[in-house]
């Protein structure tokens, strides 16, 4: 509880002062303080230079300390320091990590920093702590502050009001997009891909040429982004296009890769540039678990043989496998291929955040570069008129030399002395002291102004020369002429875009396609989506004889073997299923809960051994059993039932799962269990019920859906369905009995009726286990 003594006036605040608001008010004003201050000094970039706070800072600190391009190297802890101190009190540990970026060509396109030591790499690894490396600024950089000492931008104070530093930088070039941006605010985020400097400085030339140019135009000169990491760019040019246009979008990105012929006909891949922002130590896990998982197949190893530059090389299984074929499986599987996202979310002006359009960004630049040029040259206009006053004054001078010499040996005020004399009536040289005491006129303008007097007054003896003399009247004609030039630069604004565009094609010069950094390294190409590779494509075509046992163990044999074959289980195992398979197939099992699990035959243990549980292949519960097992077959029309007796008629492509988990296909509930799937290949379906009832319907009357609990087959009064098949009624239907004969019923009038009766009792010699077939030793499903 607050002590009153400690509350003051209503109004008068103080030390201890209390105010009473709504929390929700409080907070509210507190988190939009928080919220603002995050989008505008922290996350999200100013759209005139393309930097943030911290950055600008930074170059601003290490122009400060004199790190030129072509100077030495200072350690990055004393630079990081001095930002903190000076300027950005937010910790020299953020302080360093966003200049080590600046200094990473990987992830800069045009670095900003110089660093000399270990500022980390493209496998992902940290730079070295800042006392172990140096930095000084890159040519980029000095770009971007050419003008600060003319006057170019506005200064505030720093965080404690001792020092001065710029609101923005001048940029002679559009930095936001030659080396993008990335960053998340209070209910906002940016990320802007980095573009080639050149293309951007040419649609800036379009843009001051036709103001009204359109966007096609546009993108045509900036086809897209152009990454430090190189790569190759798959997105569409209308997607591209559409992008620039409204500022959102995403761009899909690829390594750059190439066959490499071995000789004998072997070859190996090898990747020699990897999508930007992707770790290339990650790169190569990924890549190494996808081959342990047989994710795919067709690769049997990968290996980094990196040094300077990049170089994966990635093995395939075989000779035969085709090398699209590969790469297209690890475009989707791995970052082989990533997509980078679009927000041109930007501070314009410094002040407001907007989602901008390439048009937008390049016309804030622009404009930016118009207000520097015309504050450039009204401090060069100013310091033009101030020398060329210093300049009237030498020349009054010169021309009055003798009278100047006397004044500054005789007059205990030479200045005002100066300043006071008629220069226009010139007088004899005085001969003595006495003859400059005579009073200054009183009641005229002065003929030499302070600057003027006090210019002269420092001019030195060495100068009083007729050269010198000649000198001065030749550098006062060449500032008037251009005074004259910049007078006509600030009335005239063709003539300031026509000094922008220069200013533009001279940074293009340093930085453009013509030199090693300007160079495009990233290719454009149309390639069509990435579409899931079928597994028929990825190995090789084998015969294989599938085992199951009764505990769950699975194993493929090489080749079709006999299915009666005598083979080795586990103590208290035996055989349950055996069927014939291809590498290529996709394995089906259905389990009794319901579910469906897709497996790979490809990814089946060898028949070596005694196999591997099927339960490490597939999620499946240890309460649920194996009820049937086999090939995939597309299109394939299925009859799935519980021994509830509910049932419906399922496409088969509906039972492959993408997850270990599997699918749910038939919903059961309690104790009820799924029983073997049965093909439907026929125009009746055939019940029979554990009380030896049986029931013969059309198979029509069953919905086809691809899940959920069904449709009552047949009625039961006790106990539930114990077998079903789909059979032609004009072939009638065939058991075996006890001795193993065939028996054949072609008249099935009796036992006709529609779905969901109770049916009458089965034929006579039906057998006892009430199954139309013997349980199956294979998995197809019964017919």
């Amino acid at each position: 509880m607050t002590n009153p003594k400690d509350t003051g006036p209503k109004g008068t605040g103080g030390p201890h002062a209390v105010v009473s608001e709504p929390l929700a008010q409080a907070i509210g004003e507190r988190y939009l303080t928080y919220a603002l201050s995050t989008i505008m000094h922290r996350a999200l970039p100013d759209a005139r230079d393309g930097l943030k706070p911290v950055h600008r800072r930074i170059l601003f600190a290490m122009r400060e300390l004199r790190l030129s391009s072509t100077g030495g190297f200072r350690k990055s802890a004393k630079i990081s320091g001095d930002v903190m101190g000076n300027y950005h009190p937010h910790g020299d540990a953020a302080i360093y990590d966003a200049m080590a970026r600046l200094a990473q060509d990987f992830a800069v396109r045009y670095p900003l920093v110089d660093g000399q030591g270990n500022f980390g790499n493209v496998d992902g690894d940290n730079p070295a702590a800042s006392r172990y490396t140096e930095a000084r600024m890159t040519a980029a950089a000095e770009a971007l502050l050419a003008g600060l000492e003319a006057d170019a931008v506005d200064w505030r104070d720093n965080y404690d009001g001792t020092l001065q530093e710029p609101v923005v930088l001048p940029a002679a070039f559009p930095n936001l997009l030659a080396n993008g941006a990335a960053g998340i605010a209070v209910g906002m985020a940016t990320n802007i891909p980095p573009h080639n400097m050149d293309e951007l400085i040419e649609g800036c030339l379009r843009l001051i040429k036709s103001p009204n140019v359109s966007d096609e135009v546009l993108a045509g000169l900036i086809p897209g982004p152009d990454f430090p990491t190189g790569g190759v760019m798959v997105e569409p040019p209308a997607s591209i296009l559409e992008s620039y246009r409204t500022g959102r979008g995403a761009f899909r990105l690829r390594c750059r890769w190439e066959v490499e012929d071995l000789g004998k006909g072997q070859w190996q891949i090898v990747v020699t540039e990897i999508p930007y922002q992707v770790a290339k130590g990650k790169l190569i896990e990924k890549l190494a678990d996808l081959i342990q998982t047989k994710r795919v197949p067709i690769l049997a190893d990968v290996r980094d043989e990196s040094a300077d530059d990049i170089r994966i090389v990635l093995e395939p299984r075989a000779r035969t496998v085709v090398p699209e074929t590969l790469m297209a499986t690890l475009f989707r599987l791995s970052d082989l291929e990533t997509r980078f996202s679009l927000n041109m979310n930007v501070l314009i002006d410094g002040v407001t955040p907007k989602v901008c359009s390439l048009r937008e960004v390049l016309r804030a630049f622009l404009d930016h570069r118009r207000e520097v040029l015309l504050r450039r040259s009204r401090h060069r206009m100013a310091k033009i008129d101030h020398r060329l006053e210093v300049l009237e004054g030498f020349i009054v001078a010169y021309l009055n030399l003798d009278r100047v010499i006397d004044i500054i040996r005789y007059d205990d005020a030479p200045k005002a002395a100066l300043m006071h004399e008629d220069w226009g009536a010139p007088r004899p040289r005085a001969t003595s002291e006495a003859d400059y005491r005579s009073p200054l006129p009183t009641e005229r303008d002065p003929d030499l102004s302070a600057v003027q007097a006090e210019a002269i007054l420092d001019m030195r003896l060495r100068a009083l020369r007729r050269l010198e003399e000649l000198a001065l009247l030749k550098e006062r004609d060449a500032l008037m002429e251009e005074r004259a030039g910049l007078e006509d630069l600030l009335e005239n604004e063709g003539v300031q875009w026509k000094a922008i565009s220069a200013e533009l094609r001279e940074v293009r010069k340093r930085f453009g396609k013509g030199t090693p950094l300007g160079a495009r390294r990233t290719t454009i190409e149309e390639a069509a989506a990435v579409e899931e590779v079928p597994l028929e494509a990825m190995i090789d075509r084998e015969p294989i004889t599938v085992v199951l046992s009764r505990m769950g163990w699975v194993r493929a044999l090489t080749g079709h073997k006999a299915l009666d074959r005598e083979l080795k289980f586990k103590d208290g195992d035996g055989p349950h299923l055996a069927f014939h398979a291809e590498t290529t197939d996709r394995l089906v099992v259905w389990a009794s809960n319901g579910r469906a699990y897709t497996v790979p035959a490809s990814n089946l243990p060898g028949g070596r051994g005694m196999g591997e549980p099927l339960r490490l292949m597939a999620d499946m519960p240890q309460e649920a059993e194996i009820v049937a097992m086999f090939v995939h077959v597309p299109g394939r029309r299925l009859v799935v039932a519980s021994t509830a007796g509910d049932g419906f008629v399922v496409p088969e492509d509906e039972l492959i799962a993408s997850k270990r988990a599997g699918k749910q296909v038939l919903n059961l509930r309690g104790d009820v269990r799924a029983m073997v799937p049965v093909e439907a290949r026929g125009d009746h379906v055939a019940c029979v019920g554990e009380n030896r009832k049986m029931l013969l319907f059309p198979l029509a009357e069953l919905p086809e859906m691809p899940r959920g609990k069904g449709v009552r087959m047949q009625r039961f009064r006790d106990g539930g369905l114990s077998d079903l098949a789909v059979i032609a009624l004009e072939e009638g239907l065939k058991w075996l009995d006890p001795a193993g004969r065939t028996r054949h019923q072609t008249d099935l009038s009796d036992w006709v009726g529609t779905r969901g009766q109770a049916g009458r009792m089965a034929p006579r010699g039906f057998p006892r286990d009430n199954r139309f077939a013997p349980p199956p030793a294979a998995a197809e499903p019964a017919g």
